[in-house]
């Protein structure tokens, strides 16, 4: 089972996400459910659910709830994204193990895939998404994941929830 941990925005800056998109062609973009729109905090790969379970409610222990927002959009290649920005967003991801994935964390929420031999593809996407910026909302529960390909779709479940619900100082 594929796993990783994640942040999911709740339905009201999801609206404001999908409005923002309005009915998208599909043509070379492979645009991503809004039920499956997420900000990963962790990729763990394949693991046993209840020892990374166990795992992340041991480093996630004392954390505090994290005021976020969704921005502009961006690219990596072959991905369309929003970038998020928070105050401890960083910190919390540190915790969830980002940094074990070898590369710098960029906290993102993935909004489409598109051929990465065609790098400009989402060049408009990226110029129409330039100026949004969701509201902010509190983040006041982390969830562990797992991912499931059916039909060479991957499929997003939560398998377990933790509250960040530690004192703000």
């Amino acid at each position: 089972m594929t796993l990783f941990s994640a942040l999911i925005p709740p339905d009201d800056v999801l609206d404001q996400v999908a409005a923002a998109l309005g009915t998208p062609e599909e043509g070379d973009f492979r645009w991503s459910a809004r039920e499956d729109w997420h900000i990963t905090l962790g990729f763990y790969g394949r693991d046993d659910p209840a020892d990374r379970g166990d795992w992340l409610a041991a480093r996630l222990d004392g954390a505090g709830p994290i005021d976020l927002r969704l921005e502009k959009a961006a690219t990596f290649p072959g991905v369309l994204w929003l970038s998020v920005s928070g105050t401890g967003l960083h910190e919390l991801a540190v915790k969830a193990g980002a940094e074990n994935e070898g590369r710098p964390y960029v906290a993102h929420l993935t909004l489409a895939r598109f051929p990465r031999d065609r790098p400009r593809a989402a060049s408009a996407w990226e110029e129409r998404l330039a100026g949004f910026t969701s509201e902010t909302w509190t983040a006041t529960e982390a969830v562990l994941m797992s991912s499931d390909r059916e039909q060479g779709v991957s499929r997003y479940r939560v398998i377990r929830s933790y509250a960040l619900d530690h004192a703000r100082a």
